[in-house]
């Protein structure tokens, strides 16, 4: 993916200063989870996934770059991955890595890797 990994698509349809939280995540080959947290913050937006009973109810952090598409109609967001790259995504655990450099580093190689 060209760019920044941790900002948004400016063809994602982000609207500022709306509340994501809720929405449905869908990856190109089925749905994820819930949006749990989301950021906006310049050059480190994300949203935190909680992927329910898909896989045994772990969250995933993905940058904003990641993100295709928001429908606020749908209350969806379209994410460029396979369920399977997310899941192989590194592990995430909210109290840990929020705020930790070097893992928004890894999560920003692992995504950088493969979107387009």
């Amino acid at each position: 993916m060209s760019g920044n990994v941790w900002g948004y698509r400016e063809t994602s349809g982000r609207a500022p200063g709306a509340d994501l939280t809720g929405y449905k995540v869908e990856a190109v080959d089925g749905s994820i989870g819930k949006v749990d947290k989301h950021s906006d913050e310049v050059g480190s937006s994300y949203i935190v996934v909680d992927t329910g009973p898909w896989i045994f109810g772990r969250e995933v952090l993905l940058p904003a770059g990641t993100i295709t598409r928001i429908d606020p109609q749908e209350q969806k967001i379209y994410v460029d991955g396979t369920k399977e790259q997310i899941k192989d995504a590194p592990e995430f655990e909210r109290d840990k890595h929020l705020h930790d450099d070097d893992y928004r580093g890894q999560v920003g190689g692992y995504y950088s890797g493969f979107l387009g």
